[in-house]
């Protein structure tokens, strides 16, 4: 199973901001640096999403559909649901972090990767991650006031202007923009990846600097990490189930469920860090820690299903027969292009 290299480089940091975290005047730098970066981000984000793609997407309204039920509001049912194991097995910190966690966007590089590989529809995984990143650039941030209230730090007026500055502005600025800079993000893509990247560490570093000014780390045991880790796998594995026999009981091919079940039980880590950020500001360390680690998880358990799936015909077949829709003409607007 693969392990995120990526993933190393955060856990790197977090132990820096440990070791090392940003205090006094190097505090307030890193700061001001985390809100620019997060500024870039998500202008680099808009300035790559092709916003026609991701409306392109609306004519195939039940796949989409179903990924965003699935994204925004089976994921936070659940999460809401999870309020029953506080103090048992989660702190109340660590179940911020999880309801947070639940309410992010779905991803779309991994999301790609892994329906390309279990031999899915591809270009439906390519809509559904870019429309539900399109979609939680708003959904995100109001869900996250409506379950999280004050708790996730004090959802004022300041934090609305925040969201909108350090979020929506520099997003829309970017899809503005687009037109005239779209080529010259493409052709530099690895260059631009590495932007990305590294502004998420400095997100990361300055969210655990501030944490470790707090004695985050007093809150978490060993055995509430451990505990966190059960309930994410449980999460994961919900979602899995659901996404893959819902999607069978709504009479999705076998491409399609494939989609849906890649694009419906993730959540993006390079949205949601910022996010947290922008959300939680100096409470935004125990916030983003579940996210990490749901991150791995996800990617280790999607890449032996998407193997599987690649190596079972078998199974192709006797899904074709027992598909509710085996047999039925689909019409244009329930069928999704290959």
């Amino acid at each position: 199973m693969p392990i995120d290299p990526y993933i190393v480089l955060l856990l790197a940091t977090v132990c820096l901001a440990a070791l090392l975290p940003a205090r006094g005047t190097g505090a307030h730098v890193t700061s001001g640096a985390s809100t620019a970066a997060i500024a870039l981000l998500f202008f680099l984000y808009g300035a790559r999403l092709s916003t026609r793609e991701a409306l392109d997407g609306l004519r195939h309204w039940r796949l989409h559909g179903t990924v965003l039920v699935c994204t925004f509001v089976i994921f936070p049912v659940l999460g809401l649901g999870a309020r029953g194991l506080v103090p048992v097995l989660l702190t109340q910190p660590l179940y911020q972090g999880l309801l947070f966690l639940t309410l992010v966007p779905s991803t779309i590089q991994s999301s790609i990767a892994f329906t390309s590989i279990a031999r899915g529809n591809v270009p439906a995984a390519i809509c559904a991650g870019s429309f539900s990143s399109l979609v939680g650039i708003v959904v995100t941030p109001l869900l996250a006031a409506g379950l999280l209230g004050s708790s996730g730090g004090g959802f004022s007026a300041d934090s609305v202007v925040k969201i909108v500055l350090q979020l929506l502005v520099p997003f829309l600025a970017g899809q503005v923009l687009r037109r005239w800079i779209g080529g010259f993000v493409a052709r530099h893509k690895k260059v631009l990846g590495l932007v990305d990247r590294g502004s998420i560490l400095l997100v990361v570093y300055t969210a655990f600097s501030e944490g470790m000014a707090q004695g985050i780390w007093h809150q978490v045991s060993p055995v509430r990490l451990g505990a966190l880790l059960v309930v994410e796998a449980a999460l994961l594995a919900v979602m899995l189930v659901l996404t893959w026999y819902g999607g069978r009981a709504l009479g999705f091919g076998r491409e399609d469920r494939i989609a849906i079940q890649f694009a419906g039980s993730k959540k993006s880590l390079a949205s949601g860090l910022p996010m947290a950020s922008v959300l939680f500001g100096a409470h935004a360390s125990l916030a983003v820690l579940p996210l990490m680690l749901f991150h791995q998880m996800q990617l280790m358990v999607c890449a032996v299903i998407a193997k599987r799936r690649a190596r079972d015909p078998e199974g192709a077949r006797k899904d074709a027969a027992e598909s509710p829709a085996a047999g039925v003409v689909q019409g244009p607007q329930d069928r999704v292009l290959r």
